[in-house]
């Protein structure tokens, strides 16, 4: 199994996608900004989950990237 197969990897894999389509709309002034970040966080959902299965033996380093997994998310939810 791969963190790929993770039923919560895909959804935030799709909402990342969805993202990047959605945001190829916004205005160009927000390109810099609001287009740039949310990027960003969407994707960084996917990189910390990635991360910290890879990791899941260390159960402090999972629970970490985990956290920083939930942290980037609430920050997509903002932007």
């Amino acid at each position: 199994m791969s963190f790929r197969d993770l039923t919560v990897y895909k959804k935030a894999f799709e909402l990342a996608m969805e993202i990047f389509h959605t945001t190829k709309k916004f205005p160009k002034e927000e390109l810099y900004s609001l287009t740039n970040q949310i990027r960003k966080s969407s994707r960084s959902v996917c990189s910390s989950i990635g991360e910290g299965y890879r990791k899941r033996k260390y159960q402090a380093h999972f629970v970490s990237k985990m956290t920083g997994s939930d942290m980037e998310n609430s920050e997509t939810q903002v932007c």
